[in-house]
């Protein structure tokens, strides 16, 4: 079964928090950090078009462009 991402909506101060299968790994402040929490959490070999086009990932609140109030 596949790890669930998701991307949520822009916080009070700019990034994202990310959270795989309910577990935070971090705050990502553009699509590059995006893909170092996803390697760090075993999705090891993904760049930014697979991030940007992947059903695995959940995108609240915008999408993979969405980075600054």
């Amino acid at each position: 079964m596949a790890a669930r991402v998701i991307v949520h909506p822009l916080g009070e101060i700019g990034g994202r928090r990310v959270t795989v299968d309910g577990i935070a790994i971090g705050t990502a402040y553009s699509i590059q950090d995006l893909v170092v929490f996803l390697e760090h959490a075993g999705l090891e070999g993904w760049d930014e078009l697979d991030v940007a086009g992947s059903d695995m990932i959940e995108w609240r609140g915008g999408g993979p462009d969405d980075w600054r109030r």
